[in-house]
């Protein structure tokens, strides 16, 4: 009897329990906790010209895909706006500033999160 006993603990030991204690641990399989965790935004780079900037927005043209363009960014409190070293304001952008906007979509809203105001051009050929 003392046999058979260990031989059915053995038996379940080896076949389902340690899954059935896995499963009763609450741990997630790896591909449910991906499933679970939101997934990251892409940020997306743009470069043009200044057309417009207040306070909150600003417009930039340039081109996409062969095709002249205007977008239109929110700029929050916490969007890094750069010219050269120094750290500047949106009101400090002026229409015809060549810049590079890093952005992403949030809620419908292209949403800068950095913004660095390009030097002027240098022609290297004379």
């Amino acid at each position: 009897m003392r046999m058979l006993v260990s031989f059915a603990v053995a038996l379940a030991l080896s076949t389902g329990t340690p899954a059935l204690l896995h499963a009763q641990s609450g741990a997630a399989p790896a591909a449910e906790k991906k499933a679970e965790q939101p997934a990251k935004k892409a940020t997306r780079n743009v470069s043009g010209t200044v057309r417009s900037a207040s306070a909150d927005t600003i417009v930039v043209s340039g081109r996409d895909k062969g095709k002249d363009v205007e977008w239109t960014f929110a700029i929050e409190p916490n969007t890094n706006i750069r010219k050269g070293s120094k750290s500047i304001v949106a009101g400090d952008l002026k229409p015809g500033d060549a810049v590079q906007v890093r952005y992403l979509e949030r809620d419908g809203k292209a949403m800068a999160e950095s913004i660095l105001v390009k030097g002027p051009r240098k022609d290297t050929k004379k």
